[in-house]
């Protein structure tokens, strides 16, 4: 089945993280406020392989981070575990919780669609189109054990080598 990530309506239709995922973001208007941005929702949670605990990435496109740190600190300082940084001149890391759920947002200069978040989540999904329900079991179990997304699928893959860079070469 197709999805166009770029809308999060999908999520309304999921499970009930995504479903929960889809309220907080609408009823907080978090992408309205991001929307400048090309904010995507990336990771676990859109493709089905999160675990208790996962938070909701999203990744954002900006040449300006004097302006985006002012932006997400007057829009999401005001939420539980709020917490921002910059990591170099060309990324910020931005985190919070809203009712519970951790959201991480994800800000560097390199168009969203280009950023690694994505390509990788879009690359998990193709790969979760051919597999079955017990790959997706192996993921979340191995996540539950403290292994990353990435590493895990090259783990199950057999796939050797840097797993992030592995990953996206990968031909299913």
């Amino acid at each position: 089945m197709e999805i166009d990530f770029k809308n999060i309506a999908y999520l309304n239709t999921g499970n009930e993280v995504q479903k929960n995922t889809y309220r907080l973001i609408n009823n907080y208007n978090i992408l309205q406020q991001l929307q400048a941005y090309q904010p995507i929702v990336v990771g676990t949670i859109p493709i089905n392989i999160n675990i208790e605990g996962s938070d909701v990435d999203i990744v954002l496109y900006t040449l300006d981070f004097n302006q985006i740190e002012v932006e997400l600190y007057r829009d999401f300082s005001q939420f539980d575990d709020f917490q921002l940084e910059r990591m170099g001149s060309n990324v910020i890391v931005c985190g919070f919780s809203i009712e519970g759920q951790l959201f991480e947002l994800y800000a560097t200069d390199k168009e969203t669609e280009q950023q690694n978040g994505y390509l990788h989540m879009i690359k998990e999904y193709e790969i979760m189109q051919i597999m079955d329900e017990d790959f997706a079991n192996e993921i979340r179990t191995l996540k539950k054990a403290g292994v990353k997304t990435e590493p895990a699928f090259c783990q199950l893959l057999q796939l050797h080598g840097n797993p992030y860079e592995e990953l996206l070469k990968y031909q299913p």
